[in-house]
């Protein structure tokens, strides 16, 4: 159990912010559930970003009170400044607010301003107001933003990643998530920083967010998971990427597919401690609620053969 893989389930924040058409709420409850019973421990939820720029989440409470709650599973919600960190309270106090919050920077100056609306120095001093706010009640987890490359500024020092990864581990973040965020990541860096991050800092857990937009996601997984690294991100069907209305990426930019990752990393050996068949039950029915069929090899194939082997989809 130690050494298990654990896989947060993006579908409903990543994968549904790129999305035009709203998802109804119940929709959403309805995939929370399946993913509960595909054995997912950590999903995230929603994001408290402001509604007039990511209309997406603009059901954020209503969707964390309808929950179905289950002993071991962290419900996660994205927060971009301290006034998303005084609603995800709100919900706190009444009851049904999230268990996890992510805390969001980015690596370079362009991808603040287009991404956050503001500047670095501004957004670390959120970070800190927000981390204050929060006062325990939450797991934190500080989200770094194109740690591999960015669309504007092109490579980014892992030194400056590395700072910001000291900076979250000094405001008592709990977790650090190393984000892709448009897919430039090659397997050599991913190995470089991931043992770099480690050896800084001894006992923080980092997880790995890929973006597929080239192809490389599942390459830079596995880089991952050589470096040491037992915590991913992904998002069925692979969708996901930039807000809708915040235009940045180019391509298909969504997350690394769950069900591809789930397959290779099953097929690898790793315990992942999710049903197959409830996995592919659960990609089923993200494809319904968006309509179409989406980008996930192993949706098509089933996965590998052998004695967990599952359907396809039709």
């Amino acid at each position: 159990m130690a050494d298990r893989v654990t896989i947060c389930e993006c579908f409903a924040r990543d994968g549904l912010q790129h999305e035009d058409v709203f998802v109804p709420t119940e929709t959403k409850l309805a995939l929370f559930d399946a993913f509960t019973a595909a054995g997912f421990r950590r999903i995230e939820a929603t994001s408290y970003s402001n509604p007039a720029h990511v209309p997406a989440f603009r059901d954020a409470s209503d969707v964390l009170a309808g929950l179905h709650r289950s002993d071991g599973v962290a419900f996660k919600a994205t927060c971009p400044n301290p006034r998303a960190v005084r609603r995800a309270i709100d919900d706190l106090d009444a009851g049904h607010g999230a268990d996890e919050l992510s805390l969001l920077v980015s690596a370079t100056e362009s991808h603040t301003e287009r991404n956050l609306r503001t500047n670095r120095v501004r957004q670390w001093e959120n970070i800190g107001e927000m981390v204050r706010l929060a006062a325990g009640r939450f797991r934190l987890v500080g989200v770094i933003s194109v740690a591999f490359g960015c669309p504007f500024e092109g490579a980014v020092d892992p030194g400056r990643v590395a700072e910001d990864v000291t900076r979250f581990a000094e405001l008592g973040i709990d977790v650090v998530t190393l984000g892709d965020t448009t897919g430039m990541a090659t397997p050599p860096a991913v190995d470089a920083l991931f043992r770099r991050l480690t050896f800084e800092n001894p006992g923080l857990p980092l997880v790995a967010h890929f973006h597929n937009t080239r192809g490389s996601a599942l390459a830079n997984c596995v880089a991952a998971l050589d470096a040491g690294c037992r915590h991913f991100d992904s998002s069925f069907g692979g969708v996901g990427g930039h807000p809708a209305r915040i235009q940045y990426g180019q391509g298909l930019t969504g997350n690394v597919a769950t069900e591809d990752l789930v397959n290779l990393l099953e097929a690898m050996g790793e315990d992942t401690g999710l049903d197959l068949d409830a996995v592919m039950n659960a990609s089923r029915m993200c494809e319904e609620a968006l309509g179409r069929p989406l980008h996930s090899m192993v949706a098509r194939a089933g996965f590998a053969a052998g004695p967990r082997a599952v359907a396809t989809h039709a």
